[in-house]
């Protein structure tokens, strides 16, 4: 069982001797998780040269902020020195296990309010793991604080939120990863290198993507007090303040649009870039949405359970479903992506892919690999994605080694934008009941003052909106 400690020492010799060079040499890519050319091996040895040393924040210690956090342990000698919650008791639990699991066995310091963490200006790198509506100011705030990013997807809950963080991040020339880690799902570099980079599926004119999990909450509680440990009021921050509900924290405030952008922000911006990457598309031309709640009424939810939405590029077609009821298509595919080419169909979810070629010749199929052996906590820990740790680590594998060169990762700012806002544009296309063509340069919707103004939400007092960044170009 090789133990980190152990690959640490084994490889540290081996990336002195290469030094950072191999990345450019050997890739001549700024986005090494996606090349063709750019090992596994290799980019593991440039990252943990690269974070060795580097002082960590963490913002926001819930669910995937510890996974993100403890799988940056696992890959790199940081040093995690600053913690930041709003939940007192969620910030405790965080700060006793990353102490067991960092090699100084320091706990970190916490913070209840992320701006006096940021105030010190002495952390290199900052990963966000907030709900959606906290995603914009922190990340903002921490790239003006000379901190490198990793931050939770959608980028943020409006159009322009995304359009402020992007300006920011290369106003500051800091580098910021989304954490759209399908970019980095090693089985799925391992499709498209074999599948589409190999033309196997020729000419290619459609794709669907879909989530068919029943991930809606069919909460109907009342509100209940708000517990003693919790300061609602700074959660909330800039979104509407609504009646405290037992479903609100942690986890399902995703059932509420105040707070995020439904199963479309959620599920769908996940497979959208991960066809976006993989076909290496832009802004969609078109968004186009319909759906509503349809069959789970008179729920606390406020997010649709049916929803469709096609977002129109140059030469195809993408279409999103989803449906929190009812059974999916395929029962191996209820959450993936299917793209559909001349000569055969590619089918891409978290656990595995399926390739079927058309007039005969072999199907071909992968699937993840689970890394137990390397790094057994996976195994027990709680609440982990075990299929996804090997993405999240090579994703954040990626950030370091982008950091050490200066370069944009494989999932940079201005990819989880556009994946992000797509999926904002799908929501706001269903409420308005007609289909918006965004253009990033004007950022309005040509000719729509209605859906123009709708790019960026109101804010809740005393929090300002960053687009007031975006006035001093």
């Amino acid at each position: 069982m090789l133990r980190r400690r152990q690959f640490i020492s084994s490889t540290s010799a081996a990336i002195s001797a290469v030094g950072l060079s191999p990345w450019m040499a050997k890739s001549g890519s700024s986005n090494p998780a996606g090349t063709t050319t750019w090992g596994a091996e290799d980019l593991a040895q440039v990252a943990l040269e690269a974070g060795r040393g580097k002082r960590v924040g963490l913002i926001g210690c819930g669910w995937y902020g510890k996974c993100d956090l403890l799988r940056l342990i696992q890959v790199a000698d940081v040093d995690v020195v600053s913690l930041c919650d709003v939940d007192r008791r969620m910030l405790g639990h965080a700060s006793d296990l990353v102490a067991q699991r960092q090699l100084s066995r320091q706990k970190p310091r916490g913070f209840h309010d992320y701006r006096e963490m940021l105030a010190a200006r002495d952390l290199d790198l900052v990963l966000i793991a907030t709900p959606d509506h906290w995603h914009a100011l922190p990340m903002i705030a921490a790239c003006e604080a000379g901190a490198d990013v990793y931050v939770q997807k959608p980028v943020g809950v409006d159009v322009l939120e995304g359009e402020a963080m992007l300006h920011v991040a290369r106003q500051t020339k800091r580098v910021v990863q989304v954490g759209t880690q399908r970019r980095s799902t090693p089985h799925l570099i391992d499709a498209k290198q074999r599948i589409i980079d190999q033309g196997k599926l020729g000419a290619i004119g459609h794709a669907e993507v879909y989530c068919y999990y029943h991930m809606r909450s069919r909460d109907t509680a009342e509100p209940i007090p708000v517990p003693d440990y919790f300061d609602y009021d700074f959660w909330t921050g800039p979104a509407p303040k609504l009646p405290f509900r037992g479903i609100t924290h942690p986890r399902s405030w995703r059932a509420f649009m105040e707070y995020g952008n439904g199963i479309m922000g959620d599920m769908c911006v996940h497979m959208l870039d991960t066809v976006r990457w993989i076909l290496d598309l832009g802004w969609p031309k078109q968004v186009h949405s319909i759906g509503g709640i349809h069959v789970e009424k008179g729920k606390t939810a406020n997010i649709s359970d049916s929803q469709s939405a096609t977002f129109k590029f140059d030469d195809l077609s993408v279409v999103w479903q989803h449906r929190s009821w009812g059974a999916p298509p395929d029962p191996r595919y209820p959450w993936g992506a299917t793209i559909y080419g001349e000569k055969g169909t590619l089918k891409l979810s978290v656990n595995r892919w399926d390739f079927e070629p058309f007039g005969g010749g072999p199907a071909e199929s992968g699937q993840v690999e689970l890394e137990f052996a390397q790094f057994p906590e996976d195994e027990h820990e709680p609440d982990l994605e075990r299929h996804v740790a090997p993405a999240i680590r090579r994703h954040l594998q990626d950030f370091l080694a982008a950091t050490a060169q200066r370069t944009l990762p494989v999932a940079d700012i201005l990819q989880g934008h556009i994946s992000s806002s797509a999926c904002v544009l799908a929501n706001l296309s269903l409420e308005l009941g007609r289909s918006l063509i965004y253009d990033p340069a004007t950022r309005t919707i040509p000719g729509d003052e209605v859906a123009t103004a709708r790019l960026a939400r109101d804010y809740r007092e005393p929090w300002v909106h960053p687009r007031a960044v975006l006035a001093g170009e």
